[in-house]
């Protein structure tokens, strides 16, 4: 390549750099001065403590055990983006799993909830499906051969009711789902925040 071509090349791609720099830059600034979720921790972890939270991670791990000897644990992660605008402080929903294990006992419930929030300061939980898991060390404990039981909703009304009652009263409540919903928003934003500056930081490596 000629010396002035190659020149002209490299001009353009500095050009191209430097508009895709202040893109990033206009970006990182919008999203630090438009940030909800800056403010004090909302809800809280109660009994439960942290298990597993990685910077890098999108899921969060707690576990407690309760005065009976029963152990509690919860993984919590965002759940995909609303397809259409709603109201409230979080957009997205929580995907939680809750395992609740006997000290005597190797087998293991297992109920995969969906919490959100129900109105401003207010938040709620679903359970989708409860499994009962004859061990918590198999790995083909949830198998496609496996009968899981029947379709949560389908449940009589009342016995739903009672089990929602029993996961509250292990203290999968409303301070912890509020807690989980602001701390996964928050670190979620973080790790946005994080990735464009290791976009900008790349980007404005000089050659």
């Amino acid at each position: 390549m000629p010396p002035k071509v190659k020149n002209l090349v490299k001009g353009l791609r500095a050009v191209q750099d430097l508009e895709l720099l202040k893109v990033f830059e206009s970006e990182i600034a919008f999203e630090l001065s438009n940030n909800p979720f800056q403010v004090d921790q909302l809800g809280s972890l109660g009994d439960f403590l942290v298990d597993w939270d990685s910077p890098h991670s999108k899921d969060v791990v707690l576990r407690k055990r309760c005065n009976s000897g029963e152990e509690v644990a919860v993984s919590a992660v965002l759940g995909p983006p609303p397809t259409s605008e709603r109201g409230g402080k979080f957009p997205r929903d929580i995907l939680m799993n809750v395992f609740i294990k006997k000290p005597t006992l190797s087998s293991m419930l297992q109920f995969n909830c969906q919490a959100f929030e129900e109105s401003i300061d207010k938040s709620n939980f679903d359970i989708k499906t409860a499994y009962y898991l004859p061990s918590s060390s198999s790995s083909t404990c949830l198998g496609s051969s496996i009968y899981r039981g029947p379709q949560f909703s389908e449940l009589d009304p009342d016995l739903q009711d009672s089990i929602k009652q029993y996961l509250i009263a292990k203290g999968i409540g409303e301070n912890l789902i509020m807690f989980l919903l602001h701390y996964l928003h928050k670190r979620e934003q973080e790790q946005y925040v994080n990735w464009l500056r290791k976009g900008k930081s790349f980007v404005s490596e000089s050659e």
